[in-house]
């Protein structure tokens, strides 16, 4: 897969993906990385999983946090044009309004069994779609655990169900504007995921929005460096828990 073959508009980051294109449990997949024993299940938005920026994130992971990264095709219609993700304010389209997340969440939960059956340790990361898809994955109803740690990032559709219900241990990521994960959601989650017995951290990214860890546009003040952070942080995370 080459840089630019993807058709969305937008900001793509220099450099071509590493990994290769395959079909696991009948999904298109891009994978990338070598470890038999830890994985990362990378969860798109609606920009698609053949986004270039994802692929290069996917490869990135997979190099700081040692581990094979998968990028499944969960969404099979084709991603939004980039200029559609983002509102007259500069804040995202809420994805409710596009798809009802739900029907995805059960080809969502058998890849990550795939994987939890392949594997011995899985981390689950997700954008906006894919944020709420990696708290769906993480759980405490998922018995076993499907996955030992999550990194949402600017998550959205996400209820405060999907919150209550967390059993695994949570990063999330969390633009200061963010139409989709509002502030009464970011309070909420401040309030209760404390109370869950489960490790949490949470970061707060002031002066920027939505869509921020993806595109990471330099053109837009303080968007790159977020980008820099929010990928820094999430490998962080994901080692903490990937290599014990």
């Amino acid at each position: 897969m080459a840089a630019g073959s993807c058709p969305h508009d937008g900001f793509q980051w220099d450099g071509l993906p590493e990994g290769y294109i395959d079909t696991l449990a009948q999904t298109n997949t891009y994978v990338t990385g070598h470890n038999p024993d830890k994985a990362i299940l990378l969860i798109h938005d609606l920009l698609s999983w053949t986004f270039p920026n994802l692929c290069l994130l996917a490869d990135y992971y997979a190099r700081e946090a040692n581990a094979t990264v998968f990028v499944p095709e969960f969404i099979r219609e084709k991603g939004l044009p980039f200029q559609n993700q983002i509102g007259g304010s500069g804040q995202a389209v809420d994805p409710k309004m596009i798809h009802p997340c739900k029907i995805y969440e059960a080809r969502i939960l058998e890849f990550a069994k795939l994987l939890r059956a392949r594997f011995r340790k899985l981390g689950a990361v997700g954008f906006c779609f894919g944020g709420w898809a990696v708290f769906r994955l993480g759980s405490k109803t998922n018995r076993p655990p499907l996955v030992d740690c999550i990194t949402a990032g600017h998550p959205s559709s996400l209820t405060k169900k999907d919150i209550d219900e967390i059993g695994v241990p949570v990063q999330i990521l969390s633009p200061e504007f963010d139409l989709s994960y509002t502030d009464e959601l970011k309070t909420y989650s401040l309030e209760t995921v404390p109370k869950l017995g489960v490790p949490f951290e949470y970061q707060h990214f002031a002066g920027v929005e939505h869509a921020c860890f993806i595109r990471a546009d330099p053109e837009i003040p303080g968007e790159w460096e977020a980008g820099e952070r929010g990928k820094a942080a999430a490998v962080s995370w994901l080692r903490r828990f990937l290599d014990e």
